[in-house]
């Protein structure tokens, strides 16, 4: 597979926009798992990753329960703790909040997005006590929240192959053959074995729906942006 970077102006040459280049890609991903990763025998394990993953719930009884959105976003947040001022107001990296006066003495919990510093939910003794008020913001990120840089070393050869439009095409074909291709029904229809699943809609609060980035989206033609 050859992996180069690409920037807005290689986008813009190619004549395609960030929505549909992502749109793009999730297509092609989506199809390389499914076709080739899940049924691929693993160097490691000598076997399907699909087949592992089946085989493992069918010993057990049932499928996993599935994590929800809140459950997630709880996951990857950040949080530190902070001793609240006389006048219900404390400080995180050159940022100062209200809180809620109740609180003021306490050393309290502040649960956050490390790439969002205006949105804090303030918690004592595991209760939470709402959002903070941003009062003075200076920094919007955490200082340790830095964006990766991976140094991709030289270009790959040019192969004349193109890989990913293959197993694209060979991912249509599966899906045109057999509806349990898809991510939706890996495991048929769901039976009374299915263990807390959540819905298929759910969605981390805030999070950008990919059907949000269809140039066809009706949200675009209103004029609404996330």
């Amino acid at each position: 597979v050859e992996v180069t970077d690409t920037s807005s102006e290689d986008l813009a040459a190619a004549g395609v926009d960030h929505r549909g280049a992502l749109l793009e890609l999730n297509r092609l991903f989506m199809a390389w798992v499914e076709t080739e990763y899940h049924r691929r025998t693993h160097s490691e394990t000598e076997a399907p990753p699909l087949a592992r993953w089946e085989d493992g719930w069918d010993r057990l009884g049932g499928l996993p329960a599935l994590p929800t959105a809140a459950d997630l976003t709880e996951a990857f947040l950040w949080s530190e703790f902070r001793t609240v001022t006389k006048t219900a107001t404390v400080s995180l990296h050159a940022n100062t909040y209200r809180v809620d006066p109740a609180l003021a003495g306490r050393r309290v919990e502040l649960v956050f997005s490390p790439f969002d510093l205006e949105t804090i939910e303030v918690r004592y003794r595991d209760q939470s006590f709402g959002a903070a008020i941003a009062h003075t913001i200076t920094r919007h990120a955490h200082p340790k929240a830095r964006p990766e840089t991976v140094d991709s070393g030289p270009a790959p050869a040019v192969t004349g192959i193109d890989y990913l439009a293959l197993t694209a095409a060979a991912h249509h074909e599966q899906l045109r053959q057999d509806e349990r291709i898809g991510y939706h029904a890996l495991y048929g229809p769901r039976t009374d074995r299915t263990i807390d699943a959540v819905s298929d809609h759910a969605q981390i609060p805030g999070q950008l729906s990919i059907t949000d980035l269809d140039p066809g989206n009706a949200a675009h033609e209103d004029g609404v942006s996330a």
